[in-house]
């Protein structure tokens, strides 16, 4: 077996698996915690901006109330599965990339 394509499926299962592991971390850093959304955060700047474009209450569904229910409750299972192809792909765009420089 090829220790390069070993590498590069490394790299994408380690990207997957790190988006997932990390997302509920970037959301509470963001300020969408379990305990609701925290005064003065960029998460509180967004839904002021939100209500204010939809007349004055975030909708229901919508990006703010999605990130915030992931916040409280946790990813769901297709969030999950999107968090981990987008982290896979990073991870295959950049063992791709390094290996068409050389660098490894």
């Amino acid at each position: 077996m090829d220790w390069e394509e070993i590498c590069k499926g490394v790299v994408i299962v380690g990207g997957g698996a790190g988006t997932v592991a990390l997302a509920p971390a970037a959301l509470a850093a963001l300020g969408f915690t379990p305990a609701g959304i925290a005064a003065g955060s960029i998460a509180a700047k967004l839904m002021s901006y939100f209500a204010v474009a939809n007349g004055g209450g975030v909708a229901a569904g919508g990006l703010i109330a999605t990130l915030q229910s992931w916040g409280m409750g946790g990813l769901t299972g297709a969030a999950t599965g999107g968090f981990a192809g987008a982290g896979g792909t990073v991870g295959w765009l950049l063992s791709t990339i390094c290996n068409q420089t050389g660098t490894r």
